[in-house]
């Protein structure tokens, strides 16, 4: 079969800067039906492991430091047969306030990881945190129903956005190590310039498409968050 993109929805907190919040997190697991690589194992090592089954796990990559999605990623490691785990380093600053250990391998801008037949390439876009990066796909992958936008192409051209794009705007930027100007500049600049109908997959919340999302950025711009 060829390459698709599933997701599981996992529960849990956020903490930063002395608050904690409930959130519900995307996983998304890429790849066929002998390998994957997963990307942001939050919350449920079990479940993420019950989801993947008896495919190999090439990778686990993460797509920013906050512990919603960092905190469970050694026990999902342990659970999906010891892959390495891929951390941008400039968010070593927020895996360290969770971790003892270092992940063990970085993810550095333009890095390729290879599964299914497609390539994953990363886009360092900070702003929500200082290392916060995108991987986009390099074909069209099938998406099921229930995540795929209105209107969009199945396959799709997909870009995994963590928390630096959502439906509707930005990731948050009013926490310590964020900066909005930052995530505007990234979002302006790296995302913004891929095709229209590339297919957004959250960190958080409903997919969305680059179409959809460009023309409301002088908005978030005069808001300004």
């Amino acid at each position: 079969m060829s390459a698709r993109i599933e997701r599981l929805v996992t529960s849990g907190t956020f903490s930063l800067d002395g608050g904690t919040w409930e959130v519900d997190n995307n996983v998304w697991i890429v790849g066929d039906d002998s390998s994957v690589i997963v990307v942001d194992p939050a919350h449920d090592p079990a479940a993420i492991a019950q989801a993947v089954g008896s495919r190999t796990v090439e990778a686990i990559l993460l797509t920013h430091g906050h512990d919603d999605h960092v905190r469970f990623a050694l026990e999902a490691k342990a659970a999906l047969g010891d892959p390495p785990v891929h951390l941008n380093p400039e968010d070593r600053v927020l895996w360290d306030m969770v971790h003892g250990t270092a992940p063990d391998a970085e993810v550095s801008e333009g890095q390729e990881f290879s599964v299914g037949g497609v390539r994953l390439t990363a886009l360092h876009t900070p702003g929500h945190s200082p290392g916060s990066t995108c991987f986009s796909v390099s074909a069209p992958v099938e998406l099921p129903a229930d995540v795929l936008p209105a209107g969009a192409v199945n396959p799709a051209p997909v870009l995994l956005s963590g928390d630096t794009l959502f439906q509707g705007g930005p990731g948050a930027t009013g926490r310590s190590y964020s900066s909005f100007d930052t995530i505007i500049e990234s979002i302006s600049q790296r995302l913004f310039t891929l095709p229209e109908v590339t297919v957004v997959l959250t960190g958080h919340g409903d997919a969305t498409t680059i179409g959809a999302e460009k023309p409301h950025l002088q908005e978030w711009v005069d808001r300004g968050h």
